[in-house]
């Protein structure tokens, strides 16, 4: 399960393991695209990695902190360093091996 975090709740959350943080915008078509794929590398990578989605129009703070200038990125995060970004839609064989880089 992808779970939607705030800034407050990223600065909160224990960062040991790996985090795969997607940023994005309801109005991003490439982010709704990106959504369901993610969906489901969070239920094949259940254990393995957490999933979380933020939105960049209501956390402005948390996307300029990670330099997000293209929407969707999503960060790698390992035991709370950001350890790789990508930016744009891949399909879900692209993104699986992106993420198992870090696993």
């Amino acid at each position: 399960m992808v779970k939607k975090i705030n800034t407050e709740e990223f600065r909160a959350m224990d960062k040991a393991g790996v985090q795969v943080i997607d940023f994005n915008a309801t109005w991003c078509g490439p982010c709704k695209m990106l959504a369901p794929v993610l969906e489901e590398l969070s239920e094949d990578l259940e254990g393995k990695a957490s999933f979380f989605a933020v939105d960049t129009d209501e956390n402005p703070e948390l996307a300029q902190e990670f330099r997000i200038t293209s929407i969707p990125a999503v960060a790698v995060i390992k035991d709370g360093t950001l350890a790789d970004m990508h930016v744009g839609f891949v399909p879900k064989s692209q993104m699986l091996e992106f993420v198992q880089k870090y696993l």
